[in-house]
């Protein structure tokens, strides 16, 4: 019987450090539901730390050259977005594209979440991360790092807010070999979410974690 209570004590005793977490887990899932509350104004240069499957790379982020793709890639870092998100799209000699979140529900959210334009007041240089865009005022979440200069992107309004500082060459090796391919099913993407890539693109490097940091 003692046993037997000690048992039950030390289950308990799990649940109850287990509830926090996973209360964590569900709030942050809440904020990511929520863009309205998002809102947060970035700090004139913060960095953020990317954990991937190939490695760690840190981006510096500066306000000025893009206020509003800073604010809002400031915001989706610390509220998780980008946690387990796959590089889809990543093309040697060009760029590495990322940012489709991996639950449908929340990707479907944030596509409505359309940002104005900034000003290109940086070039697309080597290791510089920019937003992708339908056309104008169109970024939501994607963002891209370019892996060569394509100073060329800059007259069709793609704004650099930042740049890799740390971790280029982890940049440089992340899985290649699919091109364009998880790219082109990006309906698939956005209606399967991870499980569908995991599936069909198993080789796609991803984000562990993502944090950020004055």
């Amino acid at each position: 019987m003692k046993t037997r209570s000690l048992v039950v004590a030390a289950l308990l005793a799990c649940a109850a450090a287990a509830a926090p977490i996973a209360q964590g887990v569900s709030n942050a899932a809440a904020r990511l539901r929520n863009p309205a509350i998002l809102k947060e104004k970035a700090p004139d240069t913060y960095k953020a730390t990317f954990d991937t499957s190939a490695g760690v790379f840190v981006l510096e982020i500066h306000r000025e050259w893009a206020p509003l793709g800073a604010d809002r890639f400031y915001n989706l870092v610390k509220a998780g977005f980008y946690s387990d998100v796959r590089f889809h799209r990543v093309i040697s000699n060009f760029m590495v594209q990322f940012g489709i979140n991996g639950t449908p529900s929340v990707g479907a959210i944030w596509r409505a979440q359309k940002l104005k334009d900034d000003p290109v007041t940086q070039s697309n240089k080597r290791g510089y991360i920019t937003f992708a865009t339908a056309g104008p005022n169109t970024r939501t979440t994607q963002v891209f790092i370019n892996y060569k200069d394509n100073a060329f992107l800059d007259g069709q309004g793609f704004a650099p807010f930042g740049e890799v500082v740390e971790g280029m060459d982890v940049v440089d090796k992340l899985y290649a070999a699919y091109g364009a391919a998880a790219a082109n099913a990006f309906v698939r993407i956005e209606n399967e979410g991870t499980p569908f890539l995991t599936k069909t693109f198993p080789k796609l490097d991803y984000v562990k974690k993502a944090t950020v940091a004055p």
